[in-house]
């Protein structure tokens, strides 16, 4: 078998990608670039290479590494709130149904019900599995005597990047390691 046999695609290389600070842009999802991204931004230098794979790259004229790590050379400040999203609200309620604790199928639920005024904002919207959300119904959660474990909040970005952390890739290079705190013993 062929040296080059044995080594990685491109493909399988991606790039964790730090702030200016050297901390990751984001946890989950984890903040990677594709192989091209990477190089892309080392050409226009707008990174610094922090680490790199063995994984060699070539073209006519030029041979490097493929970068594993880069830094931003320009500080990008989090924004303070996140996007109300889905994946945002299931990642503030730590993918669990906050009637039942379940994991699977989740959907998000009113806690006042839409048909009696509630809205679609952080502090009226909870994590709920799609049989509990079936239960609950259009009733007030006192009618349906169910209460979320957590009262809903509206997180910061740093709040669930916390959470994130608490969710680790089934992947992590080596490299990355110096750069990625996870906890997974973080409190509900």
């Amino acid at each position: 078998m062929s040296h080059a046999a044995l080594m990685p695609s491109p493909e399988s290389c991606p790039a964790l990608v730090l702030n200016a600070d050297y901390r990751p842009l984001s946890y989950y999802p984890l903040s990677l670039w594709s192989w091209q991204t990477a190089i892309k931004a080392v050409f226009l230098d707008r990174v610094n290479i922090v680490s790199e794979y063995e994984r060699m790259v070539r073209s006519p004229s030029v041979a490097m590494p493929l970068p594993s790590v880069i830094a931003l050379k320009e500080y990008i400040k989090p924004a303070t709130w996140p996007a109300f999203t889905r994946f945002n609200l299931f990642l503030r309620d730590r993918f669990r149904c906050q009637y039942c604790g379940d994991e699977a199928d989740l959907t998000f639920d009113h806690v006042l019900p839409r048909a009696l005024g509630g809205r679609t904002t952080w502090t009226n919207v909870t994590t709920a599995c799609a049989p509990c959300n079936l239960r609950k119904g259009g009733r007030r959660t006192e009618e349906a005597h169910m209460h979320p474990q957590i009262t809903p909040y509206r997180p910061t970005t740093q709040q669930l990047m916390n959470n994130g952390r608490g969710f680790p890739p089934n992947y992590l290079h080596e490299s990355w390691r110096d750069y990625l705190y996870w906890d997974s013993e973080l409190e509900p």
